[in-house]
């Protein structure tokens, strides 16, 4: 991987100067009492918080699955420290310390991905029926693979069927999951349908990592609803000690699911591991010129009609080109036929799992870079996240720490990205935000 330079211009800001405006002082925000740099520091350091959020949740999973973690929880403290007030108002040090964090991120994802496949086998492709239940039935919403694995183990020859939401839909391509019979299909689409999805969905549902909403004053599912562990709201029931037995007793009780038959399927478990056993084939596109472009489409979702520009962009894209998607942005465009690249039987459409598979798009680039002796940035390449939370956040820090440039980001910009942060993103990383698909596009097209 090519080093990025990291270059700064520091007459855009003054460290807690006295300084007006008009005498040259970069500030912005001085209605607030704070000048251009010390509110710039203060965004950094928002971004610092929200990427060990990101950072905490990935390593909770891999510390559950035996990880050991100690890396990250050491740069974890050293952030907190960091951020403490009045210990450091450097800019070059707040983006070093990102830089950090990033690593940490590379760290974890790959960490976490590790000990998914050591404890679970390696995904491998599958189609997976898409809001089709019946019988008796639990949905289960989050990332948290291991707790899937136990409610699969608890409820084998109960007469209950185990149903995925969201970022759970990868787990149907995981040998040791899907070898449960009961473990039927995936139902709803991205995280935030809960309100409605729950409403409608007549069994129980259990919610194992962020991503829960809060629930609103009108609402039947309450009595129905499961948090494990950490994750709750208030007035629903929580799991413990992995004991599911109020769980299975609430399944149990209800009325059998009907109305849930759709019909559709969709496709996972193009995990990196097994892409790249395809190397040959890819490569030989390449070559061939039956692959020009790949995308990188993901991210997190977001609520709202501007999230449809993810779905645009896919739907334009030409038969030569592959779409690398993880996380669950994907369910703006997963229910799309994509089909093969023409001549080969490589499908168009690759989702490598959950937003901590991530790393699974850098690991197939940095394959295909050394194949092509070619540096990632100069590869055919188009990265194109969708944004929503912390999660994101750590991703995006990861790949700014592998010196990955060229991002575009969407479809609206961060919160704590002010001109400065943004002209500095764009000076080091040629970064972007979205603006409209088609005018993307013909910048991003190779």
């Amino acid at each position: 991987m090519e080093n990025t330079e990291i270059k700064t211009n520091n007459k855009m800001f003054c460290y807690q100067c006295e300084m007006s405006a008009e005498n040259g002082c970069g500030a912005k925000n001085q209605k607030e009492g704070t000048c251009g740099k010390e509110a710039t520091l203060i965004k950094l350091q928002d971004m610092m918080m929200f990427g060990l959020k990101g950072l905490a949740a990935y390593r909770e999973h891999a510390k559950e699955l035996g990880a050991d973690t100690s890396a990250i929880d050491d740069v974890s403290s050293e952030t907190l420290y960091f951020t403490m007030t009045n210990v450091n108002f450097n800019f070059d040090e707040h983006i070093a310390q990102l830089m950090k964090i990033g690593e940490a991120g590379v760290k974890v994802m790959d960490m976490l991905s590790d000990a998914h496949t050591a404890a679970l086998g390696i995904p491998t492709p599958v189609q997976v029926s898409q809001n089709k239940a019946e019988g008796k039935g639990i949905l289960v919403s989050g990332h948290n693979l291991s707790m899937l694995l136990k409610l699969l183990e608890a409820t084998v020859g109960k007469g209950i069927n185990i149903y995925t939401h969201s970022e759970m839909l990868p787990a149907h391509a995981y040998p040791e999951l899907k070898k449960y019979a009961h473990l039927k299909g995936n139902i709803g689409g991205a995280w935030h349908d809960q309100d409605k999805l729950f409403e409608k969905w007549p069994g129980t549902i259990i919610v194992n990592t962020n991503c829960i909403r809060p629930l609103k004053e009108k609402h039947t599912y309450q009595d129905r609803l499961f948090g494990y562990q950490i994750v709750g709201t208030e007035g629903i029931h929580k799991i413990d000690k992995d004991d599911f037995t109020p769980l299975i007793e609430k399944t149990l009780s209800l009325p059998n699911i009907t109305g849930f038959d759709s019909g559709q399927k969709l496709v996972t478990g193009h995990h990196y591991k097994t892409i790249l056993s395809l190397a040959p084939q890819i490569l030989e596109a390449i070559q061939n010129q039956k692959i020009k472009q790949f995308f990188v489409i993901a991210g997190c979702d977001s609520p709202g009609k501007p999230g449809n520009y993810y779905r645009e962009m896919a739907e334009s894209l030409s038969q030569d080109t592959v779409i690398i998607t993880s996380s669950c942005g994907k369910f703006r465009f997963n229910d799309i036929d994509f089909g093969m690249i023409p001549g080969t039987e490589i499908p168009r459409y690759l989702d490598l799992g959950q937003c901590n598979d991530s790393n699974g798009a850098v690991h197939i680039a940095l394959a295909v870079s050394e194949a092509l002796k070619t540096p990632v940035n100069d590869l055919p390449v188009a990265i194109v996240l969708s944004w929503m939370e912390q999660k994101a956040i750590i991703i995006l820090l990861a790949l700014f720490s592998l010196g990955i440039k060229n991002i575009y980001l969407g479809p609206k910009p961060p919160q704590f990205i002010n001109e400065d942060i943004l002209n500095f993103l764009t000076e080091n990383f040629n970064f972007h935000l979205t603006s409209t698909v088609q005018e993307d596009l013909q910048k991003l097209v190779v």
